[in-house]
């Protein structure tokens, strides 16, 4: 279930406390706590990360966080997949990965859970194309679908064999099936 505090904190008053087990994003100033993820969710999530970093890490083109808490603007968001190109992940002086991301990821992809609210899921999405995010992925397992948007544009819903749009910077080729087939271990 979706917890939503009642008390109202600013972005800064939220980000001093400590984290949570599942992780509380923060949007229109309340802590709302996102559902611990089951067995689909965890699956599409690990795979999806792997097939995006197994083309874009080792030339360093992007690279795709899983679970990544990223601040910008009034909201703290934690996208279930935070997909950045290389040149805009904010390293440190010393040339690691920060602790901290205070921007947009260029892609941004949720997996909706059971117990999310899909409009919540998507006004995170919406809120991310506003400020600078160029792809938006909204995957929702119970249908086998995937809505993506971008930026000022309708969104389009993909099932079957569709070929999902991809950020340009990355040579993957997948479809909707290709990402659900994902889910058969057997």
């Amino acid at each position: 279930m979706v917890q939503s505090l009642s008390q109202t904190l600013t972005l800064q008053e939220f980000l001093a406390q400590p984290e949570t087990k599942p992780a509380s994003e923060y949007i229109h100033g309340k802590i709302i706590q996102k559902p611990m993820p089951k067995g689909r969710h965890s699956r599409l999530q690990g795979k999806l990360c792997a097939a995006i970093n197994q083309v874009s890490e080792d030339a360093k083109i992007a690279y795709a966080f899983p679970e990544l808490r990223c601040s910008f603007g009034l909201r703290s968001i934690v996208p279930d997949i935070a997909v950045f190109l290389w040149e805009h992940i904010p390293l440190t002086s010393d040339g690691n990965v920060p602790d901290n991301f205070k921007i947009p990821p260029d892609w941004t992809i949720e997996i909706l859970s059971p117990e999310q609210h899909p409009n919540k899921v998507l006004g995170n999405i919406l809120y991310c194309l506003e400020n600078g995010s160029r792809l938006g992925w909204f995957i929702d397992p119970n249908d086998s679908s995937i809505l993506f948007l971008l930026p000022q544009q309708q969104p389009v819903l993909c099932h079957g064999e569709q070929v999902l749009p991809i950020l340009p910077e990355l040579e993957l080729t997948l479809t909707v099936n290709e990402v659900f087939d994902w889910l058969k271990m057997a």
